[in-house]
């Protein structure tokens, strides 16, 4: 388990508006800790897996 809070600088792929607001195909696949270290695969795959009301949140913040 690691702290979503700590997670800065999030990409999406798998957007797609004609899905929206629902966007379930879209997904995190890349992110850096606060402190410069880009989450690995592993990390990125429990994030999308595990976390998907911060995913949901942040897609949004991303998009508008």
């Amino acid at each position: 388990m690691f702290n979503i809070l700590k997670i800065d600088d999030i990409t999406f792929d798998g957007v797609d508006h004609s899905d929206c607001p629902d966007y379930c195909d879209a997904y995190i696949s890349g992110a850096f800790w606060k402190n410069g270290v880009a989450l690995t695969e592993d990390e990125l795959d429990q994030l999308n897996s595990q976390h998907r009301d911060f995913v949901y949140e942040k897609l949004i913040e991303y998009l508008y």
